[in-house]
């Protein structure tokens, strides 16, 4: 439980360095967006759409891979379990939830930046 928990920190500051590179990136594009008048929900939203695609991505296709892996794993006990649906709702929504939480986060601290300095820069 330990591992887990720690391999799971880890993942979360390598998914929000990502983001915070991600967003370093789009600085100059967030500051146009608000001269031009975007609202901040219309940044965000944005910002989340880009980086959901991918993370739904790349969850189509590990879950048919892992559902694989686990039940080849599993043929090799005797007493064996079936892998349920919920397994891998209950990691697509938290996943989903830590991604949009940091998306979210990162991308409203750039949209509510002077787009003055950011341009200028």
């Amino acid at each position: 439980t330990g591992f887990s928990i720690l391999a799971i920190f880890i993942a979360c500051i390598g998914l929000l360095g990502l983001i915070s590179f991600t967003i370093d990136q789009k600085t100059k594009e967030i500051g146009i967006r608000k001269i031009n008048g975007a609202p901040v929900s219309s940044i965000v939203f944005n910002l989340n759409k880009d980086i959901l695609k991918w993370i739904l991505i790349s969850f189509i296709i590990a879950c048919p891979f892992a559902y694989w892996l686990m039940d080849y794993w599993l043929q090799d006990f005797i007493y064996k379990i079936d892998i349920g649906v919920w397994v891998f709702i209950i990691s697509g929504v938290s996943t989903l939830l830590i991604t949009l939480s940091a998306v979210s986060w990162q991308a409203f601290r750039a949209a509510n930046m002077n787009p003055a300095i950011v341009i200028r820069n």
